[in-house]
């Protein structure tokens, strides 16, 4: 819950700070009751009127203070707040009462809409400490984020470029300059608009909404058991699934717990890249586009649910939390070595002082020296003597008093040794720390590469493999082949060159019965000629003569002068020439 009042108090800061306009940290009750009435709409909060007036009972006339308020605001609505409202309408509620005064008038290559985004971002990623700013590790986050979303290259020089003109004076850019360094493009040149819009909406997606992955797969239904093209939505306890990107017509949801698991199906039914989501009550056939997606969203949900068992919360947060810890740490490793540091200093200036002392203490017996010098010349000769020793005595405390003096000016050189070790130590330090950062980012990339290498050469290894054994088939497929054609060849020239002698043969004796049928035809003409003019004699002499034929088979006709001369289809064919006659006449 303290995680959640601290994101709430950052957009609040942003409308309360707006409805300051003369910046002195007070604003009215009435724009103060407004803005609470609001707070409670949209936070789902019961609203008390009477509160606010009995809060600030004592103060009827004039402006209230943040810090007035402040109590107010913690007891009667941020206290009241549940994990159900919209957060989107919520910073939509508190971005709409600070645009106008602070979004800058130049044109910027982002929309007002992108702007809202990247304003809930800056919400996300910046310090807790107020006035709210967001330190240029999290702006070179943010950049990195936006640029591979856009596909482009991180430009890590021109970033290191824009640190080194960054303000010293300033710790971080507030929101409205970190809306203005991403709106004119310094960072995404060459790409348009809709690109950039894209990238926004991309991470805005991933950082604000917990969106872990989300794409288009076909879905199986549990009644008809059609497969179905939908939308689906990836976030840390649900997958929501949707006609489309456009997310207005939900279909369903798919609740996580530490208890679901994904597993890997076989192609089947015509539908290839199949998984399994098994989930207490139901589960949930989906096919991926290819086995790289398939892949992807199998090791997503997996993540998920791991992530679930062990209560974390979503990788991006994590990542936030330990960006935070680790600049903590730097600051504190800072402290310390700067507390150090003013340590050796004050060591050494108690040193300049004992050393200061000890040469005043030096002075003060020269001069006692002198004095007693003068009183020794004055005195009796009889005290020579003891003047003497005195001397010696004094000229031996000089002597050790010189060797504390170098013995401490050798102290103080040491001590300054040190500062310029803890200095040196303190830039090779960061030395490293930006080689790390750099040998990391290089690993990565090596290791992408032998990734990519490996599996290319994997693939050509297999495909020369497969081509070499087609090639061996092929080769003693075709010495098979040709050996075969060849006698194939030989029995068919034989074939060929007995058939071409049957054809001369066949030629011959065409020729021959050629030959014959001729004859056989002019004797045919002959005997057809002979028997028609006989048969034309014949029918001219009906029933008077009849020529003597030899007997048919048949049965002969009777007529009334004996045996017919003609069989019954003459007979036929002469009653229908008899017949057609009288019809005519």
């Amino acid at each position: 819950m303290g995680v959640l009042k601290d994101e709430l108090l950052k957009a609040i800061w942003h409308a309360f700070t707006a409805l300051d306009l003369d910046h002195s940290g007070k604003v009215s009750k009435s724009q103060l009751k407004v803005l609470s009435h609001n707070l409670c709409t949209v936070l789902k909060v019961p609203h008390d009127p009477v509160a606010l007036e009995e809060h600030f009972r004592d103060d009827d006339e004039g402006p209230v203070s943040n810090q007035g308020y402040m109590p107010y605001l913690n007891k009667f609505i941020l206290e009241k707040v549940q994990d159900n409202f919209d957060k989107i309408e919520f910073n939509r509620m508190c971005w709409t009462l600070c645009v106008k005064k602070n979004l800058t008038k130049s044109p910027l290559l982002i929309t007002e809409e992108d702007s809202f985004k990247v304003w809930v971002i800056f919400n996300f990623l910046s310090e807790d400490k107020y006035p709210l700013i967001i330190v240029p590790e999290e702006i070179e986050y943010l950049l990195k984020k936006l640029t591979e979303a856009m596909g482009g290259g991180w430009q890590q020089e021109q970033f290191e470029h824009y640190k080194i003109n960054f303000d010293d004076g300033k710790d971080g850019l507030s929101v409205w300059e970190l809306i203005e360094l991403i709106g004119n493009g310094q960072f995404s040149k060459g790409m348009d608009r809709q690109t950039v819009s894209m990238a926004i909406n991309e991470v805005f997606n991933e950082l604000i909404l917990d969106v872990l992955k989300q794409g288009y797969m076909m879905k199986k239904g549990h009644k008809r058991k059609n497969w179905t093209e939908r939308w689906f939505v990836l976030k840390p306890n649900i997958i929501s699934y949707y006609v489309s990107e456009d997310l207005k017509d939900k279909k369903g949801d798919i609740l996580l717990d530490e208890n679901c698991c994904v597993e890997s199906l076989p192609d089947k039914d015509g539908k290839k890249c199949l998984f399994l989501i098994k989930c207490f009550d139901k589960t949930f056939e989906i096919s991926a586009s290819d086995k790289k997606k398939k892949q992807e969203w199998i090791q997503a949900i997996h993540s998920t649910i791991y992530l679930l068992k062990l209560g974390s919360p979503p990788p991006h947060k994590e990542a936030r939390q330990r960006r935070k810890e680790l600049r903590k740490k730097l600051l504190a490793e800072q402290d310390e070595l700067e507390r150090q540091m003013k340590e050796l200093q004050a060591a050494n200036e108690n040193k300049q002082q004992e050393l200061e002392t000890v040469r005043k203490k030096l002075e003060e017996a020269a001069s006692r020296a002198a004095e007693e010098e003068k009183k020794r010349l004055q005195t009796q000769v009889e005290l020579q003597a003891r003047f003497s020793t005195e001397l010696e005595r004094e000229k031996l405390i000089r002597q050790q008093m010189e060797e504390q003096v170098a013995q401490k000016s050798s102290e103080l050189e040491q001590y300054l040794q040190r500062v310029r070790e803890l200095e040196d130590m303190y830039l090779k330090l960061q030395e490293a720390l930006e080689d790390e950062k750099q040998a990391r980012q290089d690993e990565e990339t090596v290791r992408k590469l032998q990734a990519r290498l490996l599996e290319e050469e994997s693939s050509k290894r297999a495909e020369l493999e497969k081509w070499h054994m087609e090639q061996q088939q092929a080769m003693q497929t075709t010495e098979a082949e040709k050996q075969e054609l060849e006698n194939q060849r030989v029995m068919k020239e034989q074939a060929l060159q007995e058939a071409m002698e049957q054809l001369e043969q066949l030629e011959l004796e065409r020729r021959q019965a050629l030959e014959q049928y001729e004859g056989v035809k002019k004797k045919l003409e002959m005997a057809t000629n002979t028997t028609k003019s006989w048969k034309d004699k014949v029918a001219h002499h009906e029933g008077l003569i009849r020529l003597i034929e030899p007997g048919s088979k048949n049965p002969h006709l009777i007529t009334n002068w004996g045996p017919a001369a003609f069989t019954q289809a003459e007979l036929e064919e002469r009653e229908k020439t008899w017949k057609g006659k009288k019809t005519t006449e």
